[in-house]
C-alpha cells in the first residue's frame, strides 16, 4: 500500500492546510461465514430411500465447508460454496444429527439437520389369510402370506415332512395347487426371512373325496339257512354312512340287518333271497355304490 499527500491551497478557510490520505490499493473487505442447508431439518425418511444434503456457505476469505457426524468428517462432493451429502439407500444406522461446518479466517458457522429414518431395520414377521383350509379333490386352491420386515423379507413355501405337490407354483407370496389330492392334505409353512431373522405362519389344508366302494365279497352263493354276511368298504372323507338296499325288489329280505359301519347280515337265507344287493356310501362330498350277487340253491 502507498500514500499520496496533496497541499490543498485554493481553499478560503480559516484552519491550517489539509493532509488527505488516499488509499490506492486497500484490502478487499472481509466477513465472517455465512450457512445454509438444504433441505433444512427434520428430514424424514424411510429405509431404503435416497438422501442428499446440500450445504450453501457464503465469507471472505471463501470458507471451506465440511459435513461432520459424531466428530467425523464425511465424504462429500464439492462445488465452489457448496458441499453436498449424498446417502444412496438410507438405513437406521443413517438416522441422527449431521454438521455443516463453514469456516474462514474471521470465524466459524454451522448449521445442523436431524435425520429421521423411519421403518427402521426389524425382523420378519409372516402371517396366512387362513389358518384353515378345506378342498374337494380335484379343485385348485390358493394359499396367500404376507410378510412385514425392513429389508423386505424373502417369502418361500414348504410342506411338513413332505416336500410340496409336484403341480404347485409360487408367486407373490402366494402358493397355489392345481388338481389338488387326498395326499396333498397336511400342514404347509410360509417363512418369511430377512438379515435380521425370520418368521413362520401355519395353514392346515384338508382335501376332501367322495367316497370309493367296494363289496366283500362281491359274489356270494349260500345253500338255504345260511348266514349271508356282506361287508361295505368305503374309501374316502369321513362320516361315511352306508344304506344296502336289493336292486330290483321294494324292500330287503325279513330279517335283514344293516349294521352301522357297512355291513348287511341276513340269518338263515332262503332260495327268494338270491338277487343282487347294492350298498350305497355317502359323505359330504358326494356317493358311490357298490354291487354284490348273492345266490341261494340246494335244499335244507
Amino acid at each position: 500500500m502507498y500514500l499520496s499527500v496533496f497541499h490543498l491551497k485554493k481553499w478560503k478557510t480559516t484552519i491550517n492546510p489539509l493532509l488527505f490520505c488516499v488509499c490506492c490499493a486497500c484490502p478487499l473487505p472481509s466477513d465472517s461465514p455465512k450457512v445454509r442447508v438444504t433441505p433444512a431439518g427434520p428430514l424424514r425418511v424411510r429405509v431404503g430411500e435416497p438422501v442428499a444434503l446440500e450445504c450453501h456457505a457464503t465469507g471472505r476469505p471463501r470458507p471451506s465447508v465440511t459435513w461432520q457426524r459424531h466428530g467425523t468428517q464425511l465424504v462429500t462432493t464439492k462445488t465452489e460454496d457448496t458441499s453436498t451429502l449424498k446417502v444412496a439407500a438410507v438405513s437406521s444406522e443413517d438416522a441422527g444429527v449431521y454438521v455443516c461446518q463453514a469456516q474462514n479466517t474471521e470465524g466459524v458457522a454451522e448449521v445442523k439437520v436431524e435425520v429421521i429414518v423411519e421403518g427402521g431395520a426389524t425382523a420378519p414377521k409372516a402371517t396366512v389369510s387362513m389358518a384353515e383350509v378345506t378342498a374337494v379333490e380335484g379343485h385348485t386352491i390358493t394359499m396367500q402370506c404376507q410378510a412385514t420386515g425392513s429389508p423386505l423379507p424373502v417369502v418361500s413355501w414348504s410342506k411338513l415332512r413332505a416336500p410340496l405337490p409336484w403341480q404347485h407354483t409360487v408367486e407373490g407370496g402366494v402358493l397355489t395347487l392345481t388338481s389338488v389330492g387326498r395326499q396333498d392334505s397336511g400342514q404347509y409353512i410360509c417363512n418369511a426371512t430377512n438379515t435380521h431373522g425370520y418368521s413362520q405362519a401355519y395353514t392346515q389344508l384338508e382335501v376332501d373325496s367322495p367316497p370309493y366302494t367296494t363289496s366283500l365279497p362281491d359274489q356270494v352263493r349260500l345253500r338255504p339257512g345260511d348266514t349271508l354276511r356282506l361287508q361295505c368298504l368305503a374309501h374316502g372323507s369321513h362320516p361315511i354312512t352306508f344304506r344296502w338296499t336289493r336292486v330290483g325288489r321294494a324292500g330287503m329280505p325279513a330279517g335283514a340287518e344293516t349294521i352301522k359301519d357297512g355291513q348287511l347280515l341276513i340269518g338263515q337265507v332262503k332260495l327268494i333271497d338270491s338277487g343282487t344287493y347294492k350298498c350305497v356310501a355317502t359323505n359330504h362330498v358326494g356317493s358311490s355304490e357298490a354291487l354284490a350277487k348273492v345266490t341261494v340253491k340246494g335244499e335244507l
